[in-house]
């Protein structure tokens, strides 16, 4: 979630194009592979890094906090009191389609789209709203405990996490808890764990405040991978008053992974790498 720590104490390929096509994109962002092997009670965590393959404009005013791609759209939802809001963008330009702003008194956080409802939380109002997906029109609104920060969904549950190292399933009709699992790397539990993002059967975390994507099992809550983004927005854009990375789209149908942060002036179409030992 979150603004940067000074901001909350306050109130936080090698193809770098403008909107261009950039390197083929015959290979997957992600790559179906087993499982890391455990020797010895040990289990190996692999390692990322990426390739950018397209460049996208991104509002530079938009506090990301949650991020999801559907039938050729991005929806996002936006953070920070006054400024929270639900929309639908346009990939290409960066345009906003569909608006709905939230009521001063609430911090829009993660959304997911559950078949025609855009769901979305927020921060420490335990409250989440469901919305129609076409018209934007608020069709509901829920209570959960704590804090609201990520939300993605495995095609039967929605799936939560409020910043520490836990993520709830919540049944998408009645939003109630109905499952929970502890994220683990080296047996020691992720923290700050922010929005999400289902892909290929995993889920994927930004770890707030780093510029690090963990891979994690939905089973067991293992970490099964690092995916490090260090040095994606360049040094001039980072100038611009941004905050951390924050914002992980998915397009299932062409295997494509997106990549933004709060208030950054792009989006990132990247692939993933693997790093040999």
């Amino acid at each position: 979630m979150r603004i940067s720590m000074m901001g909350r104490a306050a109130f936080l390929c090698a193809c770098l194009l403008l909107a261009g096509t950039a390197c083929s994109r015959s290979t997957p962002a992600t790559e179906t592979k087993p499982p890391p092997e455990e020797e010895n009670g040990v289990v190996e965590i692999r390692r990322y890094t990426y390739e950018v393959l397209r460049t996208y404009p991104h509002d530079p005013a938009a506090f990301t906090q949650g991020l999801l791609f559907a039938d050729g759209s991005l929806y996002e939802g936006t953070g920070l009191y006054g400024r929270s809001s639900l929309r639908k963008v346009d990939l290409q330009t960066g345009a906003v389609l569909q608006l709905y702003p939230l009521a001063d008194r609430y911090f829009g956080e993660g959304v997911a789209l559950f078949g025609e409802r855009l769901i979305q939380l927020t921060w420490r109002a335990q409250t989440g709203f469901s919305y129609d997906r076409e018209s934007f029109a608020l069709r509901d609104q829920f209570s959960y405990p704590g804090e609201g920060w990520g939300l993605t969904q495995d095609g039967e549950h929605l799936i939560m996490s409020d910043g520490t190292s836990t993520l709830y399933f919540l049944d998408p009709e009645t939003f109630a808890e109905t499952g929970q699992i502890q994220v683990r790397a080296d047996d020691l539990p992720v923290k700050r764990l922010n929005e999400l993002e289902w892909v290929d059967g995993e889920i994927f975390a930004n770890i707030w405040q780093t510029d690090r994507i963990a891979r994690i099992d939905p089973a067991t809550g293992r970490v099964n991978g690092w995916i490090d983004l260090t040095g994606l927005l360049s040094r001039e854009d980072r100038s611009q008053g941004v905050d951390v990375l924050n914002g992980i789209a998915y397009d299932a149908a062409e295997k494509r992974l997106f990549v933004t942060g709060k208030l950054w002036p792009k989006l990132f179409e990247i692939k993933l790498i693997e790093q040999s030992e």
